[in-house]
């Protein structure tokens, strides 16, 4: 797995990682009991401070994606078909997907439109 940040661009850098890591678990290219690089490898690796790193692996670890553990370091810990998401899980990602709905419902988007580009959006997870 290839994980690029734009050090410039509008989204900080942990939240880069996070949102990559997330799409290849999603994607397949990550699944359950698979490594993660360690904190110090990914920073040196990407040329970014280590704290940033840790502050992706942690936002993975409080979402429920990932374990973190001193000797096994950062490790996918789910995925699709992992089972069924905790209620609190579920709650969680209602409230990310209401306000990046109301974003595009705010910018003049219509419904059926939000609708079709979601459904287009999770099909690409779920063609595989």
């Amino acid at each position: 797995m290839l994980l690029t940040v734009e050090p410039d661009g509008d989204v900080p850098i942990y939240q880069q990682l996070r949102d990559q890591i997330v799409l290849a678990v999603a994607a397949g290219v990550l699944v359950p009991g698979d490594s993660l690089p360690t904190t110090r490898q990914l920073a040196a690796d990407l040329e970014i401070n280590m704290h940033t790193v840790n502050k992706a692996y942690d936002l993975l670890r409080r979402e429920g994606l990932v374990r973190l553990g001193r000797r096994t370091g950062a490790v996918v810990a789910r995925g699709p078909g992992a089972g069924p998401a905790s209620a609190q899980e579920v709650g969680d990602w209602e409230r990310r997907a209401r306000t990046l709905l109301a974003e595009g419902f705010a910018k003049g988007m219509a419904p059926p439109e939000v609708l079709a580009r979601c459904q287009a959006l999770l099909g690409e997870f779920t063609e595989h």
